[in-house]
């Protein structure tokens, strides 16, 4: 088996970031137009696109990059497997977060365009309360709780419907919609739809989610203590083997 070179990796979390952003902010449009007036029915539309989708790009991009999207996921990879060698490098670390940033930011502008909206059109939404950080927390620490948790299990190969099916019910049980994700909370502030977040905004929800990453780290490593032996298996496949993620 060989490692995966960096360039092949980086092209699938660009490419898997960027459609899972597709994903949540076309449906999100495609729900307005089919549910004017009905803002509970545009949100499940939109959180049952997201979660079938998620799950599909984690099957596709797995056996390349791991199927990260998000800088979070990275991070606590990075930060669980630093000093057993396992996970990722901190070169590759910036590289994925930089990427799935850029990725995010042209999923907003590919969806504005299949949907014959200006490629940029910044959102005016402001989430801007201390109750919708609490919920990004919230997202954050259980998706890494979930992933972790997984691995350690022996349950890896389930990841593709668990983070999907986790994700797609944290639009409901979260006030924040559970964004949980860096890059694709940037990325979202590049489209003036249902799923957009002002710019304004996005500072906020940013530091909430590196507070989940913060809190959801320490809590795997309470319950999970030998997780970072095992943090390739949850997220960086290093050889051409199965898919191994989240």
């Amino acid at each position: 088996m060989h490692q995966i070179t960096l360039w092949r990796r980086l092209l699938a979390e660009f490419l898997g970031t960027a459609l899972l952003v597709t994903a949540v902010v076309g449906s999100g449009i495609m729900a307005t137009a089919l549910s004017p007036d009905d803002v509970g029915l545009q949100l499940l539309q939109n959180s049952v696109a997201t979660a079938f989708a998620l799950g599909a790009l984690i099957l596709t991009f797995g056996p390349v990059s791991g199927a990260h999207f998000n800088p979070v996921v990275s991070a606590a990879d990075w930060f669980l497997g630093r000093r057993t060698g396992t996970g990722l490098p901190i070169k590759d670390l910036l590289g994925y977060a930089s990427v799935q940033t850029l990725g995010a930011i042209a999923g907003s502008i590919l969806a504005n365009l299949m949907f014959g909206l200006a490629p940029v059109t910044m959102s005016t939404k402001e989430r801007a309360d201390g109750n919708l950080w609490l919920g990004e927390i919230v997202a954050v620490v259980g998706l890494l709780l979930l992933i972790f948790a997984l691995v350690r299990s022996g349950r890896a190969p389930v990841a593709p419907a668990a983070v999907g099916a986790y994700i797609g019910a944290a639009y409901w049980f979260t006030s924040s919609t559970s964004f949980a994700n860096p890059a694709v909370t940037v990325g979202r502030a590049f489209t003036d739809t249902f799923a957009g977040i002002a710019p304004g905004s996005v500072p906020g929800f940013v530091v909430a989610q590196l507070a989940g990453l913060l809190l959801g780290v320490g809590l795997v490593l309470a319950l999970y203590p030998h997780a970072g032996d095992n943090a390739d298996a949850a997220v960086v496949p290093h050889d051409a083997g199965p898919a191994r993620r989240a």
